[in-house]
């Protein structure tokens, strides 16, 4: 005895039903703990090689160099944190693909390391980012730029480059 077309499609109506059903339970049983971003490794790596090509000629040299990017760093960490957390899990996913060597290699073309990647090939990539088809590239640079950008001039030690004078002073 074989199986009529109508009986298999009713079998796979039901079954997909039953699937639908299944997954809308576990996901009203099973609600997601809250995702907060981590800026681990990898990804301190990348934004430390990201951030000198965004802020070009605006970071200082010598050894105040590694402090005010250390503190950007820190600045663009704070800011992520104070996103939205589906925003931080975004952010997280574009540093995930960063860290990941083959994704990076394909999006950046940095074939090494974040640790040895040149200012002037990162520059590249960003400017390739910046200029893409694909919108999601570019909402990404948007991204990183915003992010290090807004984490460096929320810095007081980067307004007087600026000829920003800081805040006004409440008058007693």
């Amino acid at each position: 005895m074989g199986t009529s077309r109508r009986t298999f499609l009713k079998a796979g109506g039901l079954g997909a039903l039953a699937l639908a059903a299944s997954g809308a339970l576990y996901r009203a049983t099973h609600t997601a703990p809250p995702h907060h971003f981590a800026l681990d490794g990898e990804a301190r790596a990348a934004l430390h090689a990201i951030a000198p090509a965004i802020l070009a000629g605006a970071l200082p040299g010598g050894e105040e160099r590694e402090a005010a990017l250390n503190s950007t760093i820190k600045g663009v960490h704070a800011a992520i944190l104070g996103l939205p957390p589906a925003t931080q899990k975004e952010v997280q996913d574009l540093f995930g693909l960063l860290a990941l060597a083959p994704a990076r290699r394909l999006l950046t073309g940095v074939s090494g390391g974040w640790e040895g990647a040149r200012v002037d090939e990162v520059s590249a990539f960003l400017q390739d980012w910046r200029l893409h088809r694909l919108g999601l590239l570019r909402s990404a640079y948007h991204a990183l730029h915003d992010l290090v950008l807004g984490a460096w001039y929320a810095q007081p030690a980067s307004w007087a480059a600026t000829g920003y004078p800081g805040p006004m002073k409440e008058l007693s």
